[in-house]
């Protein structure tokens, strides 16, 4: 492998950019003199000293000293009881083992990753390289590898051959390729070498750089102008693991209040009460089901956060009060800009007796222009700073206000080159294990927003200790998932956007934000009514769903475009509340576990990573439905979709989709006679694009609950609980319930239970495992429907008889049973149909 030597240009407050230049291979590296420790090891190269740890087996960090110190102990983005994990590893010459990973030093302090039979995950092209302040870390670049991650970036899902920055920007209107935008998460994943999958988090709240072989096609590097050296590196072996040891590391997001799943309606501005009342009974009249109306900054007297507008909005309470009468819940923006002005305003007068508020160079408050004019800003660095602001929220609380929309938090900046604040505004860092100290906006800038969303999320904790939080944030940093759900910001009403939104929220979701979300119809400019039927269909699918435009676009609520396009918009938002038990039961596994709710194919699939379609636009909900989009979204054309191996139903018309397969004489002797052939990489369907079908495919092996349409979530499903059954291969499926609302879910206030189905020789056992937690469900029978199965008309629940009514023209078996509230068995008798054994009819549901 060639040298590489990276040389630095760094000045303050613009990103260091790499230059590569190739050294002389036999160019000497001086020798490291290893000292072991118990849980890792210390590497001298001079006057340097590298500290590699191992956190967990799979998770090891990575520190080196400036001028003989190690950096601050100390991280935003890493809780400091994480930090502190260690294990014990076992000593070698050349590095250390733990029971997963191999750590190997070389030349120059060059450090390798391997997988303990030697294959190589992830090595150094070069010894940390230094400048000043600056520094650079290179590694190989196997030409398999593919990356992804940095949150919402565009350029695209995949990162590699691209660069990127990380500098928290207000970027109304970018384009697909524009960049730095709105987030900070300096977290990448890759995939695809040797040793499998393995992640980086780069600790580090300055104006960070990511090269994923743009400058150098066998370079990955990353580095910053100043602060400290501190990685971790995460060992998969499947992106799955990955990401699950990323939450591990930096945060689960917890479990949002059910509401939040459902359908949102926002515009920037609803102008009064009025128009909102109107908007509410549009959508009831319209039976649009929805469950948030947002109000932007229009709601405010003279755009001042936490107040009101007392001519358009001249009884928050009461219109709350209504609202939530319909099943309703309010959001309310809060920008962290307090106007600063000296009397009759009560959050200023407070914030600046509490010394809340950032300063100038100089000492003295900084004051810049945003939408109320001149403001101040909050000192989110200081926990005095977040607490005061956590107060403001009581009255909003009390008028019934259900969440909080925190916006423009980059910092954004009008009348400035920059769109930002200067450099050299002073931060007071006053919190958790850091040292306190007086910093520069250069370290504190891409963490300010996720701060402002710790500042909301905690104090809403505190003034309501047992309501869930619902906190949306535009800027974050890593960890942000702790405080808030996201969206992709101020994006554009075009068909590239949807695209290029389905790419964000992807990344999104591998990045620690599993509640993410992307203004659907675009928020700048206006879609036409095929854009907004498309971009509403695929929303469906997402896990925050609100449709929101810009002040002077054309409106874009479901009924705008005629009667046609409202119904196609309403028949997906309808399956999203029908699929509801199925997402809260995703959103729950991604409080426990990390898991994203919106996933890439190839997250549970990994074959399908090369697969041979364009898979540019496709992405999972959760393991069992796979959504393919046209991946060009706006043109006509036909597109196959590769479907991973092991079987798949249509979703719509419970048909199984793929090779025709001769159909099995007699009744079915084993389970593996019932598993479609196993293929590599599955089946390829051929679809033709239709503004009324959105394809959407379920995995051969999936349980899947799905509940009657209700308008809204605070609405009890009227009817039992469905379970539509895919028969295949690991055969399974969740249930959760809880209150929806509160923080009883953390105390066992939560209905959780696995249910699998097994084909035997004479039939199809469904096994419900014994619930956990101590909440009683809202269904009070349960509805089973087995697809592609061919039944002989009986079952036994719980050892005793039940009617089976088999509707041969679809190809289904469905019978009703008490609910399953202790562990039990149902046990279908029949066979499951091979493809190509086609019903009489296909009825769309």
């Amino acid at each position: 492998m060639k040298r590489i030597a990276l040389l630095l240009a760094a000045t303050a407050g613009v990103c260091s950019v790499p230059v590569y230049a190739q050294t002389p291979a036999a160019a000497a590296a001086p020798a490291p003199t290893l000292t072991p420790r118990s849980d890792g090891i210390d590497v001298h190269v001079g006057t340097t000293t590298t500290r590699i740890t191992a956190m967990t087996d799979g998770l090891v960090r990575v520190r080196v000293d400036k001028n003989g110190l190690f950096p601050e102990d100390a991280s935003w983005a890493v809780p400091a009881a994480i930090r502190r994990q260690k294990i014990a590893v076992t000593a070698a010459p050349d590095g250390f083992t733990t029971a997963s990973v191999r750590v190997r030093v070389g030349a120059g302090g060059a450090i390798t990753f391997e997988t303990l039979d030697g294959k190589i995950i992830s090595a150094d092209a070069a010894p940390v390289a230094t400048d000043g302040k600056a520094f650079a870390i290179a590694k190989t670049l196997p030409i398999a590898e593919h990356f992804y991650g940095l949150g919402d970036k565009t350029q695209g899902l995949d990162r590699r051959g691209h660069g990127f920055v990380d500098w928290n920007t207000d970027a109304f209107g970018f384009s697909s390729a524009d960049d730095p935008i709105y987030k900070s998460i300096p977290f990448f994943i890759g995939t695809g070498g040797a040793g499998g999958s393995y992640g980086i988090l780069l600790d580090n709240t300055y104006r960070t750089w990511f090269d994923f072989g743009h400058r150098d096609a066998e370079t990955l590097s990353f580095g910053g102008p100043d602060g400290p050296i501190d990685y971790y590196f995460i060992a998969g072996p499947s992106m799955a693991e990955v990401t699950r040891r990323y939450a591990d590391l930096t945060g689960h997001a917890p479990l949002a209040p059910k509401w939040a799943l459902g359908y949102q309606q926002s515009r920037y501005s609803y102008g009064s009460a009025d128009e909102v009342r109107q908007i509410a009974a549009r959508l009831r009249s319209d039976r649009v089901p929805t469950d948030v109306i947002w109000l932007d900054i229009g709601y405010q007297d003279r755009n001042r956060p936490f107040t009101t507008d007392a001519k358009t909005f001249p009884d928050l309470p009461k219109l709350a009060t209504e609202m939530k009468a319909d099943g309703i819940k309010l959001v309310a923006i809060t920008d962290l800009h307090i106007a600063a002005v000296e009397q009759g305003y009560a959050p200023y007068q407070s914030g600046m007796k509490a010394d809340a508020f950032i300063k100038n160079a100089d000492g003295s408050p900084y004051v810049a222009p945003v939408w109320p004019g001149p403001s101040v800003f909050p000192d989110f660095t200081k926990t005095t700073a977040r607490t005061w602001w956590g107060t403001q929220y009581k009255g909003f609380l009390d008028a019934g206000i259900a969440g909080f929309w925190n916006d423009m938090n980059e910092p954004a900046i009008f009348e400035t080159p920059t769109k930002t604040m200067p450099l050299d505004t002073r931060h007071r860092i006053d919190s958790d294990d850091f040292t306190t100290r007086i910093t520069d906006h250069r370290e504190a800038h891409n963490v300010y927003g996720m701060l402002n969303t710790r500042a909301t999320y905690d104090g809403l904790l505190k003034l309501r200790p047992d309501e869930r939080p619902f906190v949306m944030t535009r800027a974050s940093y890593a960890g942000g998932q702790r405080y808030a759900v996201t969206w992709t910001g101020d994006n554009s009403a075009t068909w590239d956007h949807l695209k290029l939104s389905v790419q964000q929220i992807i990344n999104l979701g591998l990045s620690g934000f599993g509640y993410s979300a992307a203004d659907v119809s675009g928020f700048a400019g206006g879609p036409s009514a095929d854009l907004l039927t498309r971009w509403t269909e695929i929303g469906a699918f997402t896990p925050v769903f609100r449709n929101h435009s810009a002040t002077g676009t054309p409106r874009v609520e479901p009924w705008v475009d005629g009667p046609d396009h409202l119904a196609i918009r309403r028949r997906f938002i309808e399956e999203r509340y029908r699929l509801m038990p199925y997402f809260y039961a995703l959103a729950d596994q991604n409080a426990r576990f990390g898991d994203p709710i919106m996933r890439p194919v190839f997250y549970d699939y990994p074959a399908a990573a090369t697969a041979s379609c364009d898979q540019s636009i496709a992405f999972t909900l959760g393991k069992s439905l796979l959504i393919a989009p046209p991946p060009k979204p706006e043109s006509p054309q036909t597109y196959d979709v590769c479907l991973p191996a092991g079987g798949w139903y249509d979703y719509w018309t419970g048909q199984r989709v793929g090779t025709p397969e001769p159909a099995a004489a007699g009744p079915i002797q084993s389970a593996t006679q019932a598993v479609p052939t196993a293929r590599t990489l599955g089946d390829r369907v051929t679809e033709t694009p239709r503004l009324d079908r959105l394809p959407v495919f379920v995995r051969a092996g999936t349980i899947l609950p799905r509940q009657p349409l209700v308008q809204s979530t605070s609405e009890t499903p009227n009817g039992p609980l469905r379970l539509d059954i895919y028969p295949g291969a690991d055969c399974m499926g969740t249930l959760y319930e809880d209150d929806g609302r509160t923080l009883a879910y953390t105390r066992r206030g939560y209905f959780r239970q696995m249910v699998r189905c097994t084909i035997t020789p004479t039939g199809l056992s469904i096994d419900f495992a014994k619930p956990e937690g101590g909440f009683k469900p809202w269904w009070k029978s349960i509805a089973i429907t087995v697809h592609g199965w061919d039944g002989a008309g009986t079952a036994r629940v719980k050892g005793k008889q039940a009617n089976v009514v088999q509707d041969s023209a679809v190809g289904t078996s469905t019978l009703v049973v008490p609910p399953m509230n202790i562990a039990g068995a149902v046990h279908l008798e029949g066979r499951q149909m091979a493809i190509g054994q086609t019903p009489k009819t296909i009825s769309l549901r």
